[in-house]
Formats: C-alpha cells, sequence, structure tokens
C-alpha cells in the first residue's frame, strides 16, 4: 500500500535542518498535534546532521521532572566534546508532560549562553496550546516554533499512493494509512490510539477540567457539526449541559491546541466583532468525522449529505492547518442569508473561498455581497465548475491566497 512514509520530505524537515546548521542559536521548538511525524521528521533530520545528538522522551511511565532534564542536557554536553567549534544537539519529546519544564529548560540555556557552549536544543509537544504557554511564560526571546501540521492530500497521495476519496474519508494520519484495508480496525485505532490518548493525556491531564464529560460530548458535537455555523447557545441545547457559553469557548480552544478541531469566527474587518460571532466548527482532519461516524468508505460515499460535509470540511481544515503554521488566519462569513464558506487573510491578501460540496442543491448567493462590502483579492469556487477539489487539495494554501 505505501509507496515511501519517509517524513523527512516534509517541508518542516527542510526548514529544521537549516535552523540547526546556522551558527545562531535559538531553541527550536517542533509543535503539533498527535501522530502527524514530529518524532519521525526531528529523528531524520539530527540522523542527517554532521553534529552529535541526544534524544530522549518524557513520554515514559516513569515520572519526570526537571532533575532529568537537567540529566539530559549534561548527557548532550558531554557529547560535545572540547573546543571552539565543538557543537552538541539535545532533542526533549513530549517535553510538555514535565511540570515546570519551561523553567528548567531557560536556567539550563541562560547557563550554557553565559559559558559560550553552542549546544542547539529542539523541544518536541503533542499539545502546541500547553507547549505555548510555557514558552511565553519563561522563554520570551529565546524560541522559533516550528508548527507540523495534519497531512495534506498531495503527501498522503505521494507516500502511499492514495486516491482522493481515500483522503477524504481516512484523512491525514499516517500512522494508520496501512490499516485502511479494514475500516472498522482503522476507525478503532483512531478512536483508541489518536483520540483517547489525545483528549485523555493531553487535554483532561494537563489542563484543569471541570467538566470532562462535556469536553468530550463538545469533541463530538463539533465532528459531527463540522462545516456548520452554530451558536454556543444552540451547543449547550445539543449538548444538555447547565454549562456556559464561556466554559465552551474554552474547552473548544483546548481541542485546537491537541490539533483536533477548532473554531472559526465571523470575519468582520475588526476584531472585536470577529470574536464575538457564533462559531463555524471545523476539524483538522476528516478522520476524526468519519472514525466516529460508524460509516464504511461506500456509505459514507452514498450518503450525499454526509459526503459533501466531509468535502467541505476538508477544504476547511486545509485552510485551517495552513492557518496554524502561520500563513494567515481563516473565518467565515455570514449576513442574512448571505454566506462565504472560507475567508482567509495573509498579510494584506482577503481570499474568498466558496466550496460546492453537493451538500445542498443550491450555491450559496454571498459572494457578490462579500466583494462589494470588503473587496477582496481573490474569490475562488472550489469544486463544480470552478477549481477541481483534488487540485485545490493538492497544492499548498500559499499557491492559492498568496500569488
Amino acid at each position: 500500500m505505501s509507496k515511501s512514509s519517509n517524513t523527512f520530505q516534509r517541508s518542516q524537515a527542510a526548514e529544521l535542518a537549516r535552523r540547526l546548521v546556522e551558527p545562531r542559536r535559538f531553541i527550536q521548538v517542533v509543535a503539533g498535534a498527535r501522530q502527524v511525524g514530529k518524532t519521525t521528521l526531528v529523528q531524520q533530520v539530527i540522523e542527517n546532521l554532521r553534529q552529535p545528538a541526544h534524544y530522549a522522551s518524557a513520554d515514559e511511565p516513569t515520572l519526570r521532572g526537571s532533575m532529568w532534564i537537567a540529566q539530559q542536557w549534561e548527557t548532550a554536553r558531554l557529547a560535545m566534546g572540547n573546543g571552539s567549534e565543538a557543537e552538541a544537539v539535545l532533542v526533549l519529546d513530549e517535553i510538555q508532560k514535565i511540570p515546570g519544564w519551561s523553567e528548567s529548560v531557560k536556567r539550563l540555556w541562560d547557563e550554557d549562553s553565559r559559558m559560550r557552549r553552542r549546544l542547539k536544543v529542539v523541544l518536541l509537544g503533542s499539545a502546541p496550546l500547553l507547549v505555548a504557554r510555557g514558552l511565553t511564560e519563561s522563554l520570551a526571546g529565546r524560541f522559533e516554533v516550528l508548527h507540523v501540521p495534519h497531512w495534506s492530500f498531495a503527501e498522503m497521495r505521494d507516500a502511499f499512493g492514495w486516491s482522493l476519496d481515500e483522503y477524504l474519508f481516512f484523512g491525514g494520519y499516517p500512522g494508520a494509512a496501512p490499516l485502511i484495508g479494514d475500516p472498522q480496525r482503522w476507525s478503532r485505532y483512531i478512536t483508541e490510539s489518536l483520540i483517547e490518548t489525545s483528549i485523555s493525556r493531553d487535554v483532561l491531564l494537563l489542563s484543569r477540567v471541570d467538566k470532562p464529560a462535556l469536553l468530550w460530548r463538545l469533541f463530538e458535537l463539533a465532528c459531527r457539526y463540522s462545516g456548520r455555523v452554530l451558536s454556543y447557545t444552540k451547543m449547550l441545547g445539543q449538548l444538555q449541559d447547565a454549562g456556559n457559553t464561556t466554559t465552551l469557548a474554552h474547552y473548544l480552544d483546548l481541542l485546537a491546541g491537541a490539533g483536533m478541531v477548532r473554531s472559526l469566527h465571523k470575519y468582520a474587518g475588526a476584531a472585536a466583532r470577529t470574536r464575538a460571532s457564533s462559531p463555524k466548527l471545523q476539524v483538522l482532519n476528516t478522520a476524526l468525522i468519519t472514525s466516529i461516524s460508524g460509516l464504511t468508505p461506500t456509505d459514507a460515499r452514498a450518503d450525499r449529505e454526509f459526503w459533501g460535509r466531509l468535502v467541505e470540511s476538508a477544504v476547511g481544515a486545509h485552510l485551517a492547518n495552513a492557518a496554524v503554521c502561520g500563513l494567515g488566519s481563516v473565518h467565515y462569513w455570514r449576513e442574512r442569508n448571505q454566506e462565504v464558506d472560507f475567508v482567509m487573510t495573509a498579510g494584506r491578501r482577503l481570499t474568498a473561498i466558496e466550496v460546492k460540496s453537493g451538500r445542498a442543491p443550491e450555491m450559496h448567493q454571498g459572494m457578490a455581497a462579500f466583494a462589494a462590502a470588503f473587496k477582496p483579492q481573490r474569490s475562488l469556487l472550489v469544486g463544480g465548475d470552478g477549481i477541481a477539489l483534488g487540485a485545490f487539495l493538492e497544492q499548498p494554501v500559499e499557491h492559492w491566497v498568496c500569488r
């Protein structure tokens, strides 16, 4: 099934390799969701470097603490040897699992800087939101972040020979690719090894969540309604919970930090109004929708409504993953009965994107109204008689919004 699973071909690997051979020193933080290839990517990068490297992971049953970080740091220092040209690379995986990790890293990094040691440090984390907290609290000015998103259609096609329909259903988890010949087994792997682990270990154990059951139901709701605009009040009604909208917004932020689902806000040309809007729910990987749906690929393809939702969610995930990597920001727009599926901002460029998914028989009549109000540089139709869906997904988002 697999032509090649060489994660080193990802563009993030080349960028990390470039940063590690530069004379200047910054802590390199490689952040992303579970099972998107962060560890493999970094290991393949350091295997191709000339400097000695030491890799260690905090994702072990044994309790880790600040002393463990210091021990790994000293091991890397010893690998450097002596001399003014001596260098080494230290890689610490699942760093967010260690309480107070950022303070320990800051102390050791600053010590090396004072002593002019040329130790390069790479930190990996499965929960970007949690990693970001430690960075902003203690390591300001000392780090760069390299975001590793979910795999794109082009990457899954090139690595595993997937068709567009396979990508829409099975999504962008490379580790699960060998299982798609048995959809039930594939579904169990996604739900048990990815969804369960991400929520239980990357969210519930590392953040304060007063209502774990509500968080789980909100995740399932976001998957069922991906591509839909849903007010927080309607979400509470669907979830049958006496919580409040602030709690729901916070839980959606936690799920976004774990690289699972996120909320898109209405584009209004003003940040305050944008944030106050009802969110559009968006998965970051269509596998999250299909794995909990109970449908086979054949049943999903025969269900026009469901397949249309997958199509729109795949386009939204393509845009949202690019936004996570810093390309820009992605929104939707709606005014009365007029709507634009996605609005992408990249620098000063504004792009409106409409998806003809087949989920509804009529097209939204919002593109002209949006163009009159905001004058986007580009208006795109994906699907139907516009850009073919496969052609849109196989190109990086910057191809469509930055040229």
